[in-house]
């Protein structure tokens, strides 16, 4: 394993013995070397960089690192604490490591295993940015592109003498000049402020302006059972809601428990309302009021087949889905009939038209003796596109443009102890099974690649920047018969369209890895999307 340990302190690698006395014999005659060497991808298995924020993303599909780093960190000059390749591999491009990357563009890299192989670095860096001013309207406008700040402030309010309450444009050890914290400003003209730090400089432009616009409606995300309203109004007055159906005349002021105020922003989720009906809302700050503003909800909708009631069998593949339709759900079925039987099977129900109803999850080791692996028991939206080997490449997600607020359902999980485990996990051998149900909604362009590969793998990361909601359960212990369960839905936007909804089961959480108990089982009895809080 190529560590960067290896880097500061010399390259120490392990080469395969083959390719030593290949480089000896290239040395020491001009015999001609007709034995082609094999094509293996250099992986980065892990990296850490100084003022790292979470782990890295890791893609070596497409060959591509993120980092994300704190608002502490240089992003012009990137350290890595560690960098961890796969066995064999090298990295020609020490000096431009340990020299520091400057990652305000992605960075090109070269890592060899008998061929050279690119990699691509990149980084995220969040910085916390703010300009606030006293008897402010709604929130600053903050350009970090153009490094643009603007502000509004009412009518009445004379530009020569406007009070900051708050600024910060740059990182945390930033310095500004002139600091205008706590100032009393003349905004008749655009103030220029520069900003510096590790040892650069960078100059902004902040410009206030006038509104006589005194509380505003600046959008409303309408859901199915629930509506996001979003206003802006000056600091420190009273400002709330109201809400009606289309057709009614008397409107209903929205709760307080509804309503969150940051600044002069402030914005209201409405709950209960009903699906694919017409409503108004307004906002008021002090007496005045804005003018309704319509709005329609959506539809209700239900993933196909959530009850597990169609099932047919391909030769030994168990499909949930009637012969002959469209499938929703796919499983992990194709990859584990390669060494044994299905794993993932339907429950047999006499009260059920089909004489199915509901999903068995069984993890298992397939294969004989060594020459196996421990296939989980799954279900997912989405398809099985391929074995790879011994392992599975997925398309998670079906097509999908609701805003559910849950995944709920009913489940039953006897677990037994991890019995096989992959490099990473030795630790978990003997430790009580986990199973997990998880839903993700995305505004990707196509379904989510999941390949388990460990020398190409590419798992489902919940901090993909394409996820806008994302939920969870597991339970490490058995239920003890079936129990009714629901993961709230965490949205990271109220107005982004999905585009895919993937949901995800598992007798054991980390079956992507080839780690779990086998003879542990998940079963489900349903799946169901709500659409209300």
């Amino acid at each position: 394993m190529y560590t960067f340990d290896s880097i500061l302190g010399g390259v120490k690698r392990k080469a395969a013995p083959v390719l030593c006395l290949l480089a000896a014999a290239v040395a020491t005659s001009c015999i001609k070397n007709d034995i082609p060497y094999p094509h293996i991808q250099p992986n980065i298995v892990a990296i850490e960089a100084e003022f790292q924020s979470r782990a890295a993303a890791i893609d070596s599909i497409e060959r591509t690192v993120t980092l994300f780093l704190d608002e502490e960190a240089d992003i012009t000059c990137v350290r890595l604490k560690s960098l961890t390749l796969s066995p064999g591999a090298t990295c020609p491009d020490t000096a431009m490591i340990v020299n520091g990357l400057d990652l305000t563009q992605p960075q090109d890299l070269t890592f060899a295993l008998y061929y050279d192989y690119m990699w691509t670095l990149s980084a995220q860096q969040n910085i916390e940015r703010y300009f606030t001013v006293a008897n402010q309207i709604g929130s600053s406008v903050i350009d970090v592109e153009n490094r643009k700040v603007s502000a509004t402030v009412p009518m009445e309010l004379p530009l020569d003498a406007v009070t900051v309450e708050s600024v910060k444009l740059g990182g945390a050890t930033s310095v500004m000049s002139p600091d205008l914290n706590g100032k009393t400003v003349d905004f008749s003209a655009p103030v220029q402020v520069t900003v510096s730090e590790f040892g650069r400089e960078q100059v902004w432009t902040i410009d206030v302006t006038q509104t006589d616009i005194a509380v505003n409606i600046d959008r409303v995300d309408a859901w199915t059972n629930v509506a996001w309203v979003y206003a802006t109004a000056e600091v420190g007055k009273s400002t709330g809601f109201e809400y009606r159906m289309s057709g009614v005349d008397v409107w209903t002021p929205v709760p307080e428990e509804w309503v969150s105020r940051n600044g002069g922003n402030f914005s209201a989720r409405l709950v209960g309302l009903a699906a694919e009906s017409g409503y108004e809302v307004r906002a008021f700050s002090g007496d005045e009021f804005t003018l309704p503003e319509q709005f329609t909800t959506m539809n209700s909708v239900q993933m196909p087949n959530s009850s597990f009631e169609n099932w047919w069998l391909d030769g030994k593949i168990w499909c949930p889905w009637a012969e002959g339709a469209a499938p929703f759900w796919g499983t992990g079925n194709k990859g584990a009939t390669t060494l044994g039987p299905s794993n993932t099977t339907p429950v047999s129900d006499l009260s059920s038209p089909t004489g199915y109803k509901g999903a068995r999850l069984e993890s298992k080791f397939v294969g004989v003796s060594i020459l196996g692996k421990l296939a989980a028991g799954n279900l997912f939206s989405g398809d099985y596109v391929a074995t790879e080997g011994t392992n599975g490449i997925l398309a998670f997600g079906r097509q999908f443009g609701n805003y559910p607020t849950a995944i709920a359902g009913r489940i039953e999980y006897t677990p037994v102890a991890i019995s096989h485990y992959s490099s990473g996990f030795e630790k978990m051998l003997g430790e009580p099974d986990t199973c997990i149900v998880w839903c993700a909604l995305g505004d990707w362009d196509e379904p989510y690649e999941i390949r388990t590969n460990p020398s190409r793998r590419k798992l489902f990361d919940p901090e993909d920047p394409g996820v806008i909601a994302y939920g969870q359960v597991q339970y490490g212990s058995a239920t003890n018969g079936f129990i009714d369960f629901e993961a709230v839905l965490d949205y990271r936007s109220t107005s982004r369209k999905p585009k895919y909804i993937i949901v995800v089961a598992s007798a054991s959480k980390y079956g992507d890895y080839f780690t779990g108990g086998s003879g542990s089982v998940l079963s489900i009895d349903h799946f169901e999307l709500k659409y209300d809080y």
